[in-house]
């Protein structure tokens, strides 16, 4: 059995979930609806803040923050997951599992795991939101980020964070986020 490296201290995390076999149904309607209401759902047992969201139509980047000493955001990541494909087994089937998905149980909506990052410091957070929101437009399906409907890219505007064209400016452009 593999044994991950999971951090024990900090409580602030970058997240990128992907798609089963990268197929683009994040995007769809009912996957989207599935989703708001796990997170939803899953806050109400084991509490977290969704700090910055990015939907693309195969994976997810977000960040959270967690209680103060609580670093289990596996526990909620697999809850997610679980109402996520239980709410949509029957638009996107069992016809993608394999026979060792079906013994461990898996759905075909999610990669078995997920990549996570611990956010450092404050400056390793400004990036990583960057990263999130400029994110639809590195993948050429926005102009800038405030054209792309699945982020929290606008409460950063509210809160004046960026500019409303933010992400498809030169600048927004030229900016190194690997």
């Amino acid at each position: 059995m593999s044994h991950f490296r999971r951090p024990r201290f900090g409580s602030t995390f970058f997240f990128t979930v992907v798609a089963y076999r990268r197929r683009p149904i994040l995007c769809d309607a009912a996957v989207r609806l599935a989703l708001r209401d796990a997170f939803v759902r899953t806050r109400i047992r084991l509490p977290f803040i969704v700090d910055a969201l990015a939907l693309m139509p195969d994976h997810l980047h977000c960040i959270w923050t967690l209680p103060d000493g609580d670093v289990d955001y596996s526990s909620r990541w697999s809850q997610i997951k679980h109402r996520v494909s239980y709410a949509c087994r029957d638009l996107y089937g069992n016809r993608m599992v394999t026979t060792a998905q079906r013994r461990r149980r898996e759905s075909p909506i999610w990669q078995r795991r997920f990549w996570d990052h611990a956010i450092r410091n404050e400056e390793d957070m400004e990036r990583h939101v960057d990263y999130i929101h400029y994110n639809p437009v590195k993948h050429g399906l926005a102009d800038n980020a405030g054209t792309w409907p699945y982020s929290t890219f606008w409460r950063y505007v509210q809160a004046g964070a960026y500019s409303k064209d933010w992400g498809g400016t030169d600048f927004a452009r030229e900016m190194s986020f690997e």
